[in-house]
C-alpha cells in the first residue's frame, strides 16, 4: 500500500502539530524527517518553499501548511472531536503577532531584535491564555481540541527559551497545561527521534495507531 509522505523536523512547532493531528486521527503515513541544513531534493520537488511541514499524498497532491494537514488529518478521522473545539481567531492570533514575538525573543541576533521586548509583548498572549483556562482547563472548554493542538508546540517553545523565567510568571493555568500535554502519550508518540532521511532509506511508518490525549 502506498501511504502519504509527511517530510518533518522534530522540533519544529509547525511540523510538531501536523504530527499530533496524523497521530490522533490514526492517519498512516511515511515519515521521513528533515535535515534543515541538507534538505532531500524529494522535499523541493514536491514543495518549492522547502519548509516543513509538507505531506505528500499517494496521488501527488501536496499538502504544505500545518493547519491544512491538522484539517486534512482529522476531517478523515477525528475520535476526540479537536474539530468541533476550532477557536481559529485564537490560532489566527497565534500564528501571526505571538509567532512574530516569539521569534524575536528566541532568535534576537537573526533579526536584530531586543529579545526582552518581544518577550513582554508575547507575555500579553500567555496571560490571555491563562484567563481562557479558567473555565475548564483546556482553549476550548473541558477537553482539548485544535486550539489547544495547534498553539500549544509554539508556547512549549516560547516557554522553553526562558524556562525560568517562564516558571516565575504568574501564569498558574497555563503553566499546568502545559505540563500536561507535555507529559501526555500522544506527545510522547510524536517526538521520537529519528535519523535524518536519505534515498533508499528504509520507510517508518508513523500514524498509523491513534492515541488519544
Amino acid at each position: 500500500m502506498t501511504l502519504p509522505v509527511l517530510y518533518s523536523f522534530r522540533r519544529c512547532p509547525y511540523a510538531m502539530r501536523a504530527r499530533l493531528a496524523i497521530m490522533a486521527s490514526g492517519t498512516a503515513c511515511e515519515l521521513r524527517e528533515v535535515k534543515l541544513s541538507a534538505k532531500p531534493p524529494g522535499l523541493i520537488a514536491a514543495s518549492p518553499k522547502a519548509t516543513v511541514p509538507v505531506l505528500v499524498l499517494p496521488d501527488t497532491v501536496v499538502i504544505e501548511q500545518s493547519l491544512a494537514i491538522m484539517h486534512f488529518s482529522l476531517g478523515r478521522n477525528d475520535p476526540y472531536g479537536w474539530l468541533s473545539r476550532n477557536h481559529g481567531d485564537l490560532i489566527a492570533m497565534n500564528d501571526g503577532p505571538f509567532k512574530h514575538d516569539l521569534d524575536r525573543y528566541k532568535y534576537p541576533h537573526r533579526h536584530d531584535s531586543d529579545p526582552a521586548a518581544h518577550r513582554d509583548r508575547g507575555a500579553d498572549f500567555l496571560r490571555r491564555l491563562d484567563q481562557m483556562l479558567a473555565d475548564g482547563g483546556q482553549l476550548c472548554g473541558r477537553e482539548p481540541g485544535l486550539a489547544d493542538m495547534a498553539i500549544m508546540p509554539f508556547v512549549r517553545q516560547f516557554a522553553a527559551t526562558d524556562a525560568a523565567w517562564f516558571a516565575a510568571q504568574p501564569l498558574p493555568r497555563l503553566q499546568r497545561w502545559l505540563e500536561d500535554h507535555l507529559a501526555s502519550a500522544l506527545f510522547a508518540s510524536v517526538m521520537t527521534l529519528y535519523a535524518p532521511w536519505h534515498d533508499g532509506d528504509a520507510p517508518t511508518v508513523f500514524g498509523a495507531q491513534a492515541i488519544g490525549v
